[in-house]
């Protein structure tokens, strides 16, 4: 039956080789980047990523606006995912009336359940395309929480990646350390000669 001692390579004993106070020195360097460099790299990220996402939402909320427009005729097919934001969505021509300019009419992106007759919001940016909404606030802390999520995870990766190299060539030097000093034994206990 096996025994474990705790901290045994702390102690001084002549079977603890050098790798194994190495090794040693890795649990505890490892324990301190997973509980405080780790979540500090997380959050450093999320923070870098919140910022950006608010301005791309405050640049999209100054150069995009809003119309209140009638569908007037819904085409055929769907729009892939993508270009839909992920929703099921179709091109319709849309009409509106605009202070001053009187009614226009544009193809533009509606979701699915919309017939003819309905009033819809449309987004449309400085050139009169049409666009998606710009970036709300759900949106914001999505991406952030994703951002931080994913280097808070990166960051672990790289900390245990890094503690299964040191583990792996300190073996290899303890190996390496049992094999020479085996090799001045072994001729003393099985007889031969060097």
């Amino acid at each position: 039956m096996r025994t474990r001692v705790p901290g045994w390579r702390w102690r001084r004993s002549p079977l603890r080789r050098r790798s194994d106070v190495v090794e040693a020195w890795t649990v505890l360097v490892v324990a301190v980047l997973l509980s405080v460099v780790v979540p500090l790299v997380g959050a450093a990220a999320a923070v870098w990523a919140h910022g950006e996402a608010r301005s791309v939402s405050a640049e999209q909320r100054a150069e995009r606006h809003r119309v209140r427009a009638e569908v007037v005729e819904r085409k055929s097919g769907p729009l892939p995912s993508v270009q839909a934001g992920g929703q099921q969505a179709y091109r319709a021509t849309v009409r509106w009336t605009e202070p001053g300019e009187g009614t226009r009419a544009a193809t533009a992106r509606v979701s699915a359940g919309t017939r003819p007759g309905e009033v819809v919001d449309v987004w449309f940016d400085s050139r009169g395309r049409n666009v998606p909404p710009p970036v709300d606030g759900t949106g914001v802390w999505q991406h952030t929480l994703s951002i931080g999520t994913c280097a808070t995870g990166g960051a672990v990766l790289v900390v245990l990646l890094g503690h299964f190299l040191v583990r792996r060539v300190a073996m290899r030097r303890r190996l390496a350390e049992w094999e020479r000093a085996w090799a001045r034994t072994e001729p003393e206990w099985t007889r031969r000669d060097a």
